[in-house]
């Protein structure tokens, strides 16, 4: 006989709160485990497939795990330096930037352009702003995301972690089911399956649909000519987690960038100069296939059709768990969204099924 429902749902809660605070308390200190668990997470499909070709699980985690280290020296060595260097340049161009649109304001609105205008006012200062706090905001990115703990301890700690967490997956798995109260064993492997599968849509499928917009904004920005374009690729991707932020973003940014790079940029016959409107064009010819790659080859290839995580409830627990527990919070926010999602979901399947809701019939 199973315990009455107050009661389990007292463990249940006391359970939820002491995780909660162990991960307020924490915080930080986890943060190598929490990025090597979810390394191991996206790795272990790939170390299974490779078992299933005849590799032992020992040999199928080294060889993913020298692939690995070897794509990560490589973007130690070429991708990073480049990407802080044109953040650097984006950053110190931007007063010019905001320079030359006070002139075109000036030649079209004279009038809202005078010293004692507020517009004026506002672009000087934010033009003041973004020069002398855009080193501050690096260096408070990279601290925040990788000095929480030394970087010499994440560059080695979570390689380790993701290591042995990879190696004994299954076998953590199988000491977790044994745990489970027997009287719901099959209610939270089915919960559990369907929060994998979510996630698996979301972080693997996302997660590669992140990386190929990335890529793809990076180079075709790039070969196009415009300036800090891998900077606005490595954005667009980042976000493009969220359906339609990405490309709204980057495209509003590469566009922008584009506006004040060809503006009067070329010399016409009579000696004056005229806007590039071709090379406009092309970068927003960009943003636009890459939006249709992404809504009718991509996401549905890589993710399917529904994940179960609307893009409100991502935004949501990225802010909330974000301004809880900082970057750990908000590394944990899209699993504990989709934990939370399914689990309302099976309440909401629970309460149609109740009393509560089909009321009371001659037939029960």
């Amino acid at each position: 006989m199973g315990l009455p429902v107050k009661q389990q749902a007292t463990y249940w809660g006391a359970t939820i709160v002491v995780l909660m605070l162990l991960l307020w308390i924490l915080g930080d200190v986890i943060l190598p485990f929490v990025v090597g668990g979810a390394i191991a997470y996206c790795l272990d499909p790939i170390a299974d497939r490779l078992e299933r070709l005849g590799c032992s699980r020992v040999i199928a985690v080294t060889i993913i795990t020298l692939v690995a280290g070897l794509v990560f020296l490589l973007l130690i060595l070429l991708v990073i330096p480049m990407l802080i260097s044109e953040t650097a340049g984006l950053i110190e161009q931007a007063p010019s930037y905001l320079d030359s649109l006070q002139k075109s304001l000036a030649e079209r609105f004279p009038q809202l352009m005078d010293d004692s205008s507020t517009i004026r006012q506002q672009l000087t200062s934010l033009a003041e702003m973004i020069q002398s706090r855009g080193g501050d905001l690096i260096n408070g990115v990279f601290s925040s995301a990788l000095g929480l703990i030394n970087i010499l301890v994440l560059v080695i700690v979570v390689p380790v972690v993701a290591f042995y967490l990879l190696l004994d997956w299954d076998n953590m798995i199988a000491k977790i089911d044994e745990m489970l109260p027997r009287d719901h064993a099959n209610t939270v492997r089915l919960l559990a399956s369907e929060i994998d599968n979510t996630l698996a849509s979301f972080i693997r499928g996302q997660g590669t649909v992140c990386l190929v917009l990335g890529t793809y904004y990076a180079i075709a920005l790039m070969l196009a000519g415009l300036n800090f374009g891998i900077v606005v690729g490595f954005i667009a991707g980042l976000i493009s987690f969220i359906p339609y932020i990405g490309a709204l973003v980057g495209g509003v940014l590469a566009i922008g960038l584009a506006l004040f790079q060809y503006w009067g940029a070329v010399e016409s016959a009579s000696g004056g100069t005229s806007t590039d409107w071709f090379a406009i064009g092309v970068v927003a010819v960009i943003f636009a296939v890459g939006q249709f790659l992404e809504g009718n080859i991509l996401t549905p290839k890589l993710v399917g059709n529904s994940i179960g995580l609307h893009p409100v409830w991502l935004i949501f627990a990225l802010s909330v768990f974000g301004s809880l527990f900082g970057f750990v919070g908000m590394l944990v926010a899209v699993p504990l969204a989709a934990i939370i999602g399914v689990v309302t979901r099976f309440g909401f399947g629970q309460y149609r099924n109740s009393r509560l809701y089909r009321g009371v019939s001659e037939t029960d």
